[in-house]
């Protein structure tokens, strides 16, 4: 019976397989971010919608400049918010590509050790059928010459 396949870099193939799932996590994560701020950028522009929405004056009501003078207050700010969102947006975006090339060459390592090993296990189970087959045509030599020959 042959010896099992063992692949001498297999603790460098968990490593790198290990670091595939750590580059998932944090795109995954990354990813989560950059969604949190898109729907705080959306919540914002609803909000200065629904403001601006407060402002009209149906025909023949009087206008309250005290509210006038707030709901403008509030939609600069809102603006301001979503400005700053929006380069908050921009960087998330940065980091988010930066987390998927890190993943994208996690990946290709460990794709890169595993057909190395899979070409390894081939070559090893090469190797084991022509010994079988060796082993297997000894055997059927020696019965041959120890058989008794039938025709004498």
């Amino acid at each position: 019976m042959a010896k099992r396949f063992k692949f001498r870099l297999a603790s460098l193939l968990k490593v790198r397989d290990a670091k595939k799932k750590d580059a998932q996590r944090l795109l995954g994560a990354r990813m989560g971010e950059l969604r949190l701020l898109q729907d705080r950028l959306s919540a914002l522009a609803e909000a200065g919608i629904e403001a601006s929405q407060h402002r009209r004056a149906g025909k023949g009501q009087a206008v309250n400049m005290d509210l006038w003078r707030s709901i403008e207050r509030f939609l600069v700010s809102i603006e301001r918010k979503m400005n700053e969102t929006k380069v908050e947006i921009e960087q998330a975006q940065i980091l988010v590509d930066e987390a998927r090339a890190e993943l994208t060459k996690a990946h290709r390592a460990h794709l890169t050790l595993l057909r190395l090993k899979e070409r390894r296990q081939e070559q090893y189970d090469l190797e084991i059928a022509k010994e079988e087959q060796q082993q297997a045509d000894e055997i059927a030599v020696m019965r041959y010459q120890f058989k008794p020959n039938a025709a004498s």
